[in-house]
């Protein structure tokens, strides 16, 4: 599967190369992981409780992820800010961040933060799961649903905001006790997804995924998306001041 996931990366790399446009990325991120559970689902032929939880976590966020790419996809010759910002900063090594920042290492970071539920398929058909493990699988899945519904209302909110108040800064709805309650949605999700695992093996190392899913968001996309917003938005400064990055 991790071959598989590296492979289609470099096909999505390759695309990204023939159109020039690094974006081609973007919807990738939302499709892999909904689609390999359910393949790896008919694959090992296990469709235990703990897989059923999964698959239903991971499609509804996927949709969810999937369907705001669509409402926001501008063409194909439209790249996002963030990857035309490297191109113009690094010319010379912008060839190596694409590949290897921009496509594989999220990649990777992502496969990292699903290794918890590829692990929920190993467990035996016959397994009977404590009462304690059955509220921990339920609870993980209703934190990735949640996750996932509050990236949903956010989106909305933002894109409704920004319609009617173009070059504002969104602080109403969810946008007013957080400055980025989508990417606390989307760490929420795999910590999630990361819940559903601890209620059945307990705490190992496959924490690292969801560890390593929060410092992206922490040391990456917030910083970028605020730096951004304090250089467009005058109004900015005295909002981040205000309002919790998260929650």
């Amino acid at each position: 599967m991790l071959f598989a996931d590296i492979l289609a990366t470099v096909v999505v790399w390759a695309f990204g190369l023939l159109y020039k446009n690094v974006s081609v990325y973007d919807p990738y991120w939302s499709v892999f992981p909904p689609v390999a559970f359910l393949l790896w689902a008919f694959y090992t032929g296990v469709w235990t409780l703990p897989v059923i939880l999964l698959l239903v976590a991971s499609w509804y966020w996927g949709w969810r992820l999937t369907r705001n790419w669509v409402i926001t996809f501008k063409g194909i010759a439209y790249e996002d800010w963030r990857y035309t910002k490297y191109r113009s900063l690094h010319p010379l090594l912008f060839h190596l961040i694409n590949f290897f920042g921009l496509n594989m290492m999220p990649t990777l970071v992502v496969f990292a933060a699903m290794l918890p539920g590829l692990k929920l398929f190993e467990l035996p058909v016959s397994n009977q799961f404590s009462t304690l493990g059955i509220v921990g699988l339920c609870v993980g899945c209703m934190v990735c649903l949640v996750s996932a519904t509050i990236q949903l209302i956010a989106d909305k909110q933002s894109h409704d905001f920004r319609a009617a108040h173009p070059g504002k800064v969104c602080n109403i709805g969810l946008w007013k006790h957080g400055r980025h309650p989508n990417y606390f949605g989307e760490i929420q999700f795999w910590w999630g997804i990361w819940i559903m695992y601890a209620s059945i093996y307990g705490f190992d190392v496959y924490i690292g995924g969801a560890i390593a899913m929060t410092a992206l968001f922490v040391g990456i996309s917030v910083p970028l998306m605020e730096k951004r917003q304090l250089a467009n938005k005058p109004d900015y400064a005295a909002y981040r001041k205000q309002t919790r990055m998260f929650i």
